[in-house]
Formats: structure tokens, C-alpha cells, sequence
């Protein structure tokens, strides 16, 4: 049965391969944002006075078609960045969930690490990333290999950008590699897109020690981030709980004043 992770693999080989067909790798790599010095996610989410939260900029998504189409990636991320995220996720995919590259590049003016929301399945992608204005590629075990995640993690960490691993199930559990620092545990399942908060949890305890654990997805209160972060969580991945307000930038303010009120976050 194909699922809708094999159906959004797919189609991303094909962009893929149209992108290499206009600019060859040799070409990009003579994009001058190759040398930029990037802003680390890791050194952000270890901050105890940062609020751990990667704010993501999201117009729809397979399972939950349109959530915002108004409000505009400039504002909401600006919005973001200057009520205290400890990082940007914007997503690039088009075809399901509505992005672009131009999205990831508006967002780049803001002074905070920038996490290039894809699914990359080919080098070309994280180069393609780094010349975007990205400090951080996602990679998603669930559609690739082992082996794949440790060429692709080697290749991120040469051009300085740094990866987030993603994890959803225990057999999983063999992609990370000890150059891994940050890794995610999904709460939504990518095959059927259904949503367990608890999973993190549970995943959690099998992660090696030393790595910065973040949740994803399926976040909306206050006391979730509370019970992560009293489970050794650092950061939380969360788009959709803001994006579905009229003024997301706004709702993220919001939502972080109530934070504060629970957790020790001076940052403003």
C-alpha cells in the first residue's frame, strides 16, 4: 500500500531531478552563501533562558489542508524571532505543503537559526539548502536509509550546517550516528499522519545521553512543553499551533507569556 510519505518521496525525486537539470551541482557550488558562518540551533536550545520553541512557518499540510494562507512569511517570522524563538522552521515543499524556496530566503534576515523544513532525499537538496541562507537541514529516517543518513549528516556537517534527525519509531533508532547532536521524535506518524503526543516520551529514554532531544509536532499547550522539558527535552518544534490564527506572530506572543509563567525564561 503506498502511503503519503511515498507519494511526497516520490514527487520530491522527480523536483529533484528537474532542479539538476537547470543548475548542476558544480554551478551551486559557486553560490557565495556557501561561505556564510551560520547560527547554531544547538547552542540556542541549550540556552536556559531561550524558550526551546523552533516556531515553524506552515500555509497547509496533507492531513490538514489549507491553515493559513494570508498571513505572510515576513511578518510571522519576524514575529517569531523577536518574542523569543529559539529557531525558524520554514517549510520549502511545494506540492503538499505550499512553500518555497523564496519563503526560506525571506525568513534568512532573522537573526536566529534558520531549520530548511524538506524532504531531502539527495545531496543536491542540502547543498541547494546552505546557498538558501539555512543553518539547519531535517532528516527524515523514514525515507531514507542508514546509510544515507550518515552520508548526507557528513556532507551537512562539511558545508557547516547542522542536522536534525527525525525519528518516529523504534526501528528507526538505527540511523543515528554518533555525529548526530540534535534529534526530533515526531509525534505525528508520517504514513498516516496520525498524532501521539506520548511518543516522544517513550522514545526518549533510548536516545543516546548526549544528544539535544527535541519533540515534534502535535504540540499545543503550555503544560505539553513543561512535561518535555521535565523529561530532559530542550527544544519543540511547533507550526501548526500558531499558523492556524489569523495572526500567528501574535498567538506565538501569547502563547510564550504563558510559557514564562511556568518555566525560568528571561529573554527579552
Amino acid at each position: 500500500m503506498t502511503t503519503i510519505l511515498d507519494q511526497i518521496v516520490a514527487r520530491k525525486k522527480q523536483v529533484v531531478a528537474a532542479r539538476k537539470a537547470i543548475q548542476s551541482i558544480t554551478e551551486l557550488e559557486k553560490n557565495p552563501n556557501l561561505q556564510r558562518q551560520g547560527f547554531s540551533l544547538k547552542s540556542t536550545l541549550l540556552n536556559p533562558l531561550k524558550t526551546g520553541i523552533i516556531a515553524e512557518y506552515k500555509r497547509k499540510s496533507p492531513s490538514k489542508g489549507i491553515i493559513n494562507k494570508v498571513a505572510s512569511v515576513e511578518s510571522v517570522t519576524a514575529a517569531y524571532s523577536n518574542f523569543g524563538a529559539s529557531g525558524l522552521s520554514v517549510l520549502t515543499d511545494e506540492d503538499y505543503f505550499g512553500g518555497s524556496d523564496l519563503d526560506l530566503q525571506k525568513a534568512r534576515v532573522n537573526p536566529v537559526p534558520l531549520l530548511r523544513k524538506d524532504f531531502i532525499v539527495d545531496e543536491y537538496q542540502i547543498i541547494e539548502a546552505k546557498t538558501l541562507g539555512a543553518d539547519v537541514i531535517l532528516l527524515i529516517a523514514a525515507c531514507l536509509s542508514p546509510t544515507e543518513v550518515n552520508n548526507f549528516t557528513k556532507l551537512a556537517h562539511q558545508l557547516g550546517l547542522e542536522v536534525l534527525l527525525e525519528l518516529h519509531a523504534e526501528e528507526e533508532l538505527s540511523h543515528i550516528c554518533p555525529e548526530h547532536q540534535l534529534i526530533g521524535i515526531n509525534n505525528r506518524n508520517l504514513k498516516d499522519f496520525k498524532v501521539d503526543i506520548d511518543r516522544s516520551l517513550r522514545m526518549a529514554e533510548q536516545l543516546p545521553p548526549q544528544v539535544v532531544k527535541i519533540a515534534e509536532s502535535g504540540i499545543s499547550e503550555v503544560e505539553n512543553i513543561v512535561r518535555f522539558h521535565q523529561h530532559g527535552f530542550k527544544g519543540f518544534l511547533m507550526g501548526e499551533n500558531f499558523m492556524k490564527h489569523a495572526d500567528p506572530g501574535k498567538a506565538f506572543e501569547e502563547f510564550v507569556a504563558a510559557l514564562k509563567i511556568k518555566l525560568p525564561i528571561h529573554n527579552d
